[in-house]
């Protein structure tokens, strides 16, 4: 095989805080960063029902300004300018972002837009990532945003260990990419206390979306060595993490086994290509609401299925690292998803067959399809994955 010449480019994050608290974390980046007005996104279930958020403003004094706990689920256009008119009308110099994916991307997206200016949402339309007409992935410039964000994650989705944002355009409701080096978390914070508060379902399927992560990084038509070493790693860690949560929720060390995972699991992701089951999840969830962890649910083993002939070998891998050497791997995963009692089929995660063509061709120029292992090059291959998945 020829040597091909290319870059390995890492997160621009600083450090991240293992198990400890929330509110030592925040004050210890607040302090390291002489963040004076720090502002908070969360999510509205943990803002409204828990005295998570409630603590941390205390901790932080007259250093908070103020939080914003209404994101939208999949992170719509509307919901990333209400944080960006927020985030203004505060002056604010750090934002502390705690929740799951829709909060983080919601800021991620946010933050290209106060990076670049932005006064309108059809302005996003300029940075998003696109596929160019050979295939290749375009993906936009964004400059530095005015400030940084610090992410405590309480799911295991893995938009904390990113710098890709993911954002709905709700007119067209299609999902797009946007990228920046910068608008990644400078700081992650993982506390397993506060993720007690998350619900169990979507614990459980966040951490398979962390193990698609995984799979797709090891499964990539451009595998990346760097990259797969945590992608294993990371599968270790969640076949065993995900089965002893669900049988102990108090258990924090599983829980903090898990939340490592995720940081292993994302080594690949907005680094090599990902495959049909990211590009379809992220039309489904655009669609139909549903979580991208049901997606993963649902898609994963379809996927690794249709893309055994190119990726075999990753796929041996897979199945060792799961302690399932003599299944094969997309059996493997499917038995662990259905184990952990989550949906295995669209029907059950809230898709309808008459939409299927739908996200079929939402889905086809998205750069993790045109970037899957065995090529997809119509719709037609698309719509011969979802009616398996139905």
């Amino acid at each position: 095989m020829a040597t091909v010449a290319r870059s390995f480019e890492f997160l621009r994050l600083d450090r991240t805080h293992i198990a400890t608290p929330l509110h030592e974390a925040v004050l210890s980046e607040a302090d390291l960063r002489g963040a004076q007005r720090v502002a908070i996104v969360a999510s509205g279930t943990l803002s409204r029902s828990t005295s998570v958020i409630d603590e941390l403003e205390a901790a932080l004094g007259t250093r908070s300004v103020g939080r914003f706990d209404s994101v939208a689920a999949h992170a719509p256009r509307s919901s990333v300018f209400a944080v960006v008119d927020f985030v203004r009308a505060t002056d604010a110099d750090l934002i502390v972002t705690v929740g799951g994916g829709s909060p983080l991307d919601t800021v991620k997206t946010a933050l290209v837009a106060l990076a670049e200016g932005l006064t309108d949402s059809d302005q996003l339309e300029a940075f998003a990532i696109s596929t160019g007409p050979d295939g290749e992935r375009i993906t936009p410039s964004v400059g530095s945003p005015p400030l940084r964000q610090i992410a405590a994650p309480t799911t295991l989705t893995g938009a904390d260990f990113s710098d890709l944002a993911g954002c709905v355009d709700e007119p067209t409701q299609r999902k797009q990419l946007f990228s920046g080096a910068e608008i990644g978390p400078a700081a992650i914070i993982l506390d397993p206390a506060i993720t007690v508060h998350t619900p169990m379902d979507l614990w459980l399927s966040s951490g398979i979306r962390a193990l698609d992560h995984a799979v797709e990084t090891l499964c990539s038509s451009a595998p990346e060595p760097l990259a797969d070493a945590g992608a294993l790693h990371a599968i270790r860690l969640l076949a065993r993490g995900l089965p002893a949560t669900r049988a102990d929720p108090d258990d924090l060390d599983a829980r903090l086994e898990c939340q490592q995972a995720v940081g292993l699991a994302c080594a690949g992701l907005n680094r090599v290509p990902y495959g049909a089951s990211h590009g379809l999840g992220h039309q489904l969830g655009a669609v139909f609401g549903m979580s991208h962890g049901h997606t993963s649910c649902v898609m994963m083993p379809h996927v690794m299925a249709h893309n055994l002939p190119a990726t075999r070998e990753a796929q041996g891998l897979i199945a060792d690292a799961m302690g399932r050497p003599d299944v094969p791997a997309a059996v493997a995963v499917g038995e662990l998803i259905g184990a952990l009692g989550l949906p295995t089929r669209l029907r059950d995660a809230g898709a309808t067959r008459e939409l299927l063509p739908t996200i079929a061709d939402g889905s086809i120029a998205h750069p993790w399809i045109t970037g899957n292992a065995v090529p997809i090059t119509s719709t037609d291959d698309l719509l011969g994955l979802l009616e398996r998945a139905y």
